[in-house]
């Protein structure tokens, strides 16, 4: 019995988190904003890939951040470049939730905002279970993390819509098989956009940079 009741309080639970998801997304849309659910591993580039980001694209379109964490260390990165940011503590917990960006939503200008880009908590297990009523799922992996992840971490691959490999730099001295690796995600997720870059370098971005740019025209046409 104990069983049942705590299956159906998390059913409740995400049911009712999906409901306030659908209800951001709908804000955001009628703002016209563009809008990425950014994951990944600690340490796997979320934060370099927003800063490479805003760099590329504060000249041709607006943007603005909401991270999740404890501290305003990457918030106050991302706040030198020049665009709108958020912190939403999280107080500790592993994911970001739908009612803790509907609480940031109005902190922000949506009317002067083409793109909304949520930085998740640093892991590949609880955000994705999370909607959180952005446009797009984007997961970041990382070569020094291994060529393993997509097995053992299939959900969160299984739900990406654009998928980035990371540090490709590294793969001069990393053993890492990136034909082992797309091998386990295209067994999740055939569709997934997928971009190997180096946030480092450089190498890669822009292909990811026309994708955002793509994605941003169709929001607002």
């Amino acid at each position: 019995m104990a069983k049942t009741v705590k299956v159906a309080v998390e059913e409740q639970i995400t049911s009712s988190n999906d409901q306030i998801a659908a209800a951001n997304r709908a804000k955001l849309a009628e703002a016209g904003v563009f809008s990425i659910n950014l994951m990944a591993s600690p340490g796997g580039g979320k934060t370099s890939l927003i800063l490479r980001t805003v760099k590329a694209l504060k000249g041709e379109m607006r943007l603005a951040a909401v991270d999740g964490d404890v501290v305003m260390v990457d918030v106050e990165k991302i706040a030198a470049q020049g665009i709108p940011v958020e912190l939403v503590n999280t107080g500790g917990d592993c994911h970001l939730q739908a009612h803790m960006i509907a609480n940031v939503l109005p902190k922000f200008d949506l009317e002067s905002i083409d793109m909304l880009i949520i930085e998740n908590v640093g892991n590949l297990i609880c955000p994705a279970a999370w909607n959180l009523g952005a446009d797009k799922k984007v997961v970041i992996a990382s070569v020094p993390e291994g060529d393993d992840k997509p097995y053992k971490y299939p959900a969160m691959f299984r739900g990406a819509d654009v998928l980035l490999l990371n540090k490709i730099d590294y793969l001069a001295v990393q053993d890492f098989d990136v034909e082992y690796f797309k091998r386990g995600v295209e067994a999740l997720n055939n569709d997934v956009a997928f971009f190997p870059v180096s946030c480092r370098t450089g190498e890669g971005l822009d292909a990811w940079f026309d994708w955002v740019r793509g994605q941003v025209q169709r929001k607002k046409a």
